[in-house]
């Protein structure tokens, strides 16, 4: 009987555990929902929903991008120097027009993802490693090409940061676009099951043939040019250049929206869904501890608390 008490006992709490990673998220983004509506002045509203997406849009491209790197059971320290470093390039190269501007921005996070992945792939190193340098390098980077911010009057880049369609802004476009297109790409195609193969088991993987130094460099080139984007979008809505503080702390904030999102540290597997659900979290955890006269400095420790609940429930559940 007390064998059986415990088996009970056991089960319970694995059905527990599954449950908080796989639909924990969402429970949080719905009890941040109820707060809001019920306590927080001026929640409800169509500008501040407009604005809250808006804001959470560059996090969720981050994000994707991390969520590819976590996939391979690796990780992206340099996106948010990514972002300043495609801030800069945009500032710089915006006299040749906006939309080649745009492209030197992009190449610029893809060739940070290249050297990031060929350190990983080629050379062994690291990933927290690997991409902690390039974090320095690229920050520091974006910093001697741009020293100080600097306003962005360009008409083109007003209307990709402001702009939208039938009310609904470019940048929530672009964002929900670019997560339909990642899921896309990581549940139908070769690329995909390869990445989820080689965060599964990477000496497996070489094993049945796979190209998995090919596949890493793409990943991480992959989250370059994600964090680039992200980059361009939050100067066009800003409309000012300013490599200082443009995408600080962001990874912090991309591995929470990941992890919390369902996607093990410990790789093989990529929930793209619960990956936006995150970055929605976190966006309404901000606003939350804003909009109730709370330091925005409160925000980091929450996603701490956060991530060490969502790697303790996957490790717990890992253990079963």
């Amino acid at each position: 009987m007390t064998e059986l008490t415990l088996a009970q006992g056991r089960v319970d709490r694995d059905r527990l555990l599954r449950l908080l990673q796989e639909y924990g998220v969402y429970a949080g983004v719905a009890a941040l929902l109820v707060f809001n509506f019920a306590f927080t002045d001026h929640f409800v509203s169509a500008e501040n929903f407009r604005t809250q997406a808006v804001q959470v849009a560059p996090v969720l491209i981050v994000a994707l991008g991390m969520a590819l790197a976590i996939g391979t059971e690796g990780v992206d320290l340099s996106v948010g120097s990514v972002m300043a470093l495609s801030t800069s390039l945009l500032s710089l190269y915006l006299g040749y027009g906006p939309w080649a501007a745009v492209l030197v921005a992009v190449a610029g996070g893809i060739l940070i993802g290249l050297a990031n992945g060929t350190l990983v792939a080629h050379l062994g190193v690291q990933p927290i490693v690997a991409t902690l340098a390039l974090m320095v390098a690229g920050r520091g980077l974006a910093l001697v090409l741009l020293p100080q911010l600097k306003d962005v009057r360009d008409p083109g880049m007003t209307a990709l940061g402001s702009g939208d369609v039938l009310g609904v802004p470019y940048l929530v476009l672009i964002a929900v676009g670019l997560a339909l297109l990642v899921a896309f790409v990581v549940r139908r195609t070769t690329f995909g099951r390869q990445l989820l193969a080689i965060g599964d088991s990477r000496p497996a993987a070489r094993l049945a043939g796979l190209p998995v130094r090919r596949v890493l460099i793409v990943v991480y080139a992959c989250s370059g040019a994600l964090a680039a984007v992200a980059g361009v979008l939050a100067t066009a809505r800003l409309t000012a250049s300013d490599p200082t503080s443009l995408g600080t702390l962001m990874e912090l904030s991309a591995i929470t929206a990941v992890v919390v999102g369902g996607t093990p540290l410990s790789g093989g597997r990529v929930r793209i869904g619960g990956t936006v659900a995150g970055a929605v979290l976190i966006q309404l955890l901000t606003t939350t501890l804003v909009k109730h006269d709370l330091p925005p400095s409160w925000t980091q420790m929450a996603q701490a608390v956060v991530i060490v609940g969502a790697v303790y429930a996957a490790r717990e559940r890992g253990k079963r």
